[in-house]
């Protein structure tokens, strides 16, 4: 029983980071397109774009890292 146990856990960390890097993979390509794009149409803007696009990307990567914790915890504590 304990077996079955670990491996439903370990199963379950790698769906939880299949899933869980997805999401921002998807969220920050988005955020560095248009963030082309909109250097394209206002270069002399670029810096502030850059920046709030850095800080998207940031706030997006933080559910990945959120995952890899819970990932982490399955290996770890079961």
């Amino acid at each position: 029983m304990e077996q079955i146990a670990r491996a439903a856990a370990l199963l379950g960390a790698g769906i939880c980071m299949g899933i869980g890097a997805l999401g921002p993979g998807v969220g920050e390509g988005f955020v560095a397109g248009k963030a082309c794009e909109g250097i394209a149409r206002s270069p002399e803007n670029s810096t502030l774009i850059m920046k709030t696009m850095l800080v998207g990307q940031a706030v997006s990567e933080s559910t990945g890292i959120y995952s890899l914790v819970i990932a982490l915890l399955l290996i770890f504590a079961t």
